[in-house]
């Protein structure tokens, strides 16, 4: 299974260049069934990354562009009156795919935002008191704008803690940028990538993820991370246990990844950032842009060895 997860890493950096490292962060999130929130500045490549791993994992893939007048029922769906049936019939909204890009979401407002929040933890929809089921399995990647541009509306901290990671793309080097220009846009290429991991090798892939050992040794140095950012006066509050969880779910995936049966303090190190950044907040810093620094202290402060 491993040369497919190679196979499906090679096929999306055909169409985003010089990004092997966020392709095989995003695949780790998904390996661990989490949601991946992208944040980035708009035309890095965000919706390209979406678009090629539902491509390369052959998974149904709907698109929605989140705005300032979009409604819940735009995500959802609504049950619309039938007069042959004399009943409402529920018509279902994008959320019911396998793979739901959605992008832009903090361009839209919280009311809208919390939307998807029923359906990013418990893969169901609750409407006009019935419950629908999602497909399975339903991964949603958002991309967001940085706060800092207007006309956003930041992602409340519950909101934020559904998505297993956070990553960013950032500008391509010299020389994947050189080979962009070149070659035109490789976007033309999506319509013709092949499917490298069917969902029945994707559901294997993540079992045997989950089946990662992790030592004493690694729990011990993850409750040490903990306990740190929950204890320093530096830190407005720690990682929560969800986020301790989910930062081990995808060490196990990335350790899987590289080739290993077994977590090693590196995972942890790497994974860091991408999974508890957004869960971390400084005391001082009430618009959450200090996530880096936060995780580069923890990383400092923290011995790997008690």
């Amino acid at each position: 299974m491993r040369d497919q997860i190679e196979a499906a890493i090679n096929e999306v950096s055909q169409v985003l260049y010089g990004k092997q490292e966020a392709i095989k962060l995003a695949l780790t999130c998904i390996f661990s069934e989490g949601h991946l929130l992208i944040e980035d500045l708009p035309g890095m490549g965000k919706t390209t990354l979406a678009h090629g791993l539902a491509k390369v994992l052959g998974l149904d893939y709907q698109r929605l562009q989140f705005t300032s007048d979009m409604l819940p029922a735009d995500i959802l769906g609504v049950s619309i009156f039938d007069p042959s049936s004399n009943g409402f019939q529920f018509h279902p909204g994008p959320v019911f795919t396998q793979l739901l890009l959605a992008d832009e979401v903090n361009r839209t407002t919280p009311k809208t935002q919390s939307a998807l929040l029923e359906a990013m933890e418990e893969g169901r929809v609750s409407l006009d008191g019935q419950t629908h089921r999602l497909p399975t399995p339903f991964f949603v990647i958002a991309t967001q704008n940085p706060v800092t541009q207007q006309g956003t509306f930041p992602l409340p901290e519950s909101q934020l803690d559904r998505f297993l990671m956070r990553i960013e793309l950032g500008y391509p080097d010299s020389r994947a940028e050189r080979e962009l220009l070149k070659g035109g846009d490789p976007r033309r290429r999506l319509k013709t990538m092949a499917t490298v991991i069917t969902p029945p090798q994707l559901q294997a892939i993540t079992a045997a993820c989950a089946g990662v050992k992790v030592s004493d040794s690694i729990i011990d140095y993850l409750q040490r991370l903990v306990a740190y950012s929950r204890q320093a006066p530096e830190f407005s509050f720690g990682i929560s246990p969800r986020g301790a969880l989910a930062l081990l779910r995808a060490c196990r995936s990335w350790a899987y990844i590289q080739g290993r049966d077994y977590v090693i303090p590196e995972d942890l190190q790497q994974l860091l950032g991408p999974v508890t950044g957004h869960r971390l907040r400084a005391a001082e810093d009430l618009g959450g842009l200090g996530a880096n620094g936060l995780v580069q202290q923890l990383l400092s402060r923290v011995d790997v060895v008690a």
